[in-house]
């Protein structure tokens, strides 16, 4: 729940000559001008990135902003600023309705912006811009997509074995460590389970049988962290850490190597995904590099964060919902033989909203840029507001997907929010995958390639969690990305 401090009031609208109709025709909204400055050059985007990292922290930098200007749709600037981003200025979608607009293909472009108002350097990723970085204009794009959906599709055999193998492996490592220690760590195991599922089901490769070993996770988190350190916090002291990276970008030339073994990984490992991009026209490097990001960043960026964030929010949703979950996901299993298939798991409702809940109340990537390719007019829940051509739109994903015109108690953690007609219209509003959970995605869009295989593989996770265990008991801590989990008890299937 947010702090009575940060609580944000409902806004008001001021009257405006201008009315226009909304979207969908039904009312007239006032067209306002955005509110919000960028301040003094220079003096401007470094306060704004002293406030957002610092001073107020992330959620309180907006919502002091909107209460501010009485307005979700404003104007700010984003971190990091100088000297690493030359223009930090962007117009903020803090709602449910105006957030949509980031989607729109036809609106706004995407290109060079996954990471929002800065790149990385290319030297990160083999002198290749990749595909999280290109348009769908840009006719790389269609191709390197085109693959990714290829990998998904050669390797659909090989998920649910694979998955339930190395979860088995992180679940008999926990359980060994908290008979040992009263308590365990699930950051490095489901690190090292995520990496080695990925590589076994995508590749047919397992990384700790080459030369990987189980290097894999901790090189992968020293090459993403020299992407993403403009935009973290990494517990330092304030004035240090900002001018240690937020001010100057790391050099690359510090994960040269670390990156090369991953490279040589996936080089050895998807030999026949290369094959397959070199007859659709892409180079093996390019491909390669293509294949190491979706999968490393990506993919197993998204294990890292996500699998602890959902563990949070059922772990302290308590032994009612966690009795729930496992009596459903277990007669499910039972009436099918069982056998675990799509099939069955789309019998589970609660299983699947619980997970859709988890993606709504805590996405993990709450940032979405883009940039107007013509004037346009964004819509908020009570003004339109007016866009000029080449002006920088981010959205704040948290604030969109608790707003709380579209969602009830959109703070708390439903677990029945999903289920039924009327929780499946909602989902049309969880927008973790860069678009509507109720779209696909297509290499017309940039919707994540991989949106399906993450929805299959987190609701697994649940899955297999509760075919061993009734209950658990956690203790949530923090870290750079997402929730730090320790695992206090797990009591094991009684029924």
């Amino acid at each position: 729940m947010a702090s009575r401090d940060a609580t944000v009031e409902p806004i008001t609208s001021s009257v405006s000559d201008t009315m226009l109709p909304s979207e969908t025709g039904e009312t007239k909204l006032p067209v306002k001008k955005i509110p919000g400055d960028y301040g003094l050059p220079f003096i401007g985007p470094i306060k704004d990135r002293l406030d957002y990292f610092y001073n107020q922290g992330r959620d309180k930098f907006f919502k002091s902003k909107i209460q501010k200007y009485q307005s979700t749709v404003i104007r700010t600037n984003m971190p990091p600023g100088p000297f690493i981003a030359s223009n930090p200025k962007v117009i903020a979608l803090l709602d449910g309705k105006s957030f949509p607009i980031l989607f729109d293909v036809s609106k706004v472009e995407k290109e060079n912006l996954f990471t929002g108002t800065y790149m990385p350097s290319t030297n990160l990723t083999g002198g290749y811009r990749i595909l999280s970085y290109l348009d769908p204009s840009e006719p790389t794009h269609t191709m390197l997509k085109q693959l990714l959906f290829f990998l998904l599709k050669s390797s659909s055999n090989r998920v649910f074995p694979e998955f339930e193998a190395c979860y088995t492996e992180l679940f008999k490592t926990v359980e060994n460590e908290l008979n040992e220690k009263g308590q365990s760590s699930f950051e490095k195991p489901n690190e090292q389970a995520a990496f080695n599922f990925l590589g076994r089901a995508y590749f047919g490769s397992n990384p700790v049988d080459t030369k990987l070993g189980t290097d894999g996770p901790s090189l992968i988190a020293k090459w993403v962290l020299f992407q993403l350190a403009p935009v973290l916090s990494l517990g330092l002291p304030k004035y240090i850490e900002d001018l240690l990276i937020h001010t100057f970008p790391l050099p690359s030339f510090l994960v040269k190597k670390d990156y090369k073994r991953l490279y040589d990984f996936f080089y050895e490992s998807a030999g026949s995904v290369l094959d397959e991009a070199e007859k659709m026209g892409i180079s093996r490097e390019e491909a390669c590099h293509n294949l190491l990001f979706a999968t490393c960043f990506n993919t197993f960026g998204g294990m890292k964060i996500f699998f602890p964030n959902i563990l949070k929010w059922i772990g302290n949703a308590g032994p009612d919902l966690h009795r729930s979950l496992a009596k459903e996901i277990r007669s499910v299993i039972k009436s099918n033989g069982g056998e675990l298939s799509l099939g069955a798991m789309e019998q589970m409702p609660l299983m699947k909203s619980v997970v859709y809940e988890a993606f709504r109340i805590e996405p993990p990537v709450p940032a979405q840029y883009a940039k107007a390719k013509e004037d346009l007019l964004i819509e908020s829940h009570d003004a339109v507001f007016e866009v000029k051509k080449g002006e920088m739109l981010f959205g704040y994903q948290p604030f969109a997907t608790k707003d709380p015109i579209i969602f009830e108690r959109a703070e708390e953690f439903v677990p029945e929010r999903f289920m039924g007609v009327e929780g499946e219209k909602l989902l049309k509003h969880v927008f973790w995958s860069n678009g509507p959970e109720t779209e696909h995605p297509t290499v017309e869009n940039k919707q994540c390639a991989g949106k399906e295989f993450v929805v299959l593989i987190s609701r697994l996770f649940v899955v297999e969690l509760f075919r061993r265990y009734d209950t658990f008991e956690i203790e949530v801590g923090t870290s750079t990305l997402g929730a730090a989990i320790t695992i206090k008890s797990l009591n094991k299937t009684s029924f």
